[in-house]
């Protein structure tokens, strides 16, 4: 029982620690605009310069 001193506020600060990172990127518009990186991962690629020579 006497590692629960130790466990507990280390739950707690690890907690506080992803909250804090959550409110971060919240802030720093992490999360604007979810769907724009999808679809340019599914998007079509524009075809190959030719090389010209």
């Amino acid at each position: 029982m006497e590692i629960l001193v130790f466990l507990v506020p280390l739950a707690l600060m690890l907690g506080l620690a992803g909250l804090i990172a959550f409110l971060w990127s919240l802030r720093s518009g992490q999360y604007d605009d979810l769907e724009g990186a999808a679809w340019r991962a599914v998007g079509e690629d524009r075809p190959p310069e030719e090389a010209q020579g």
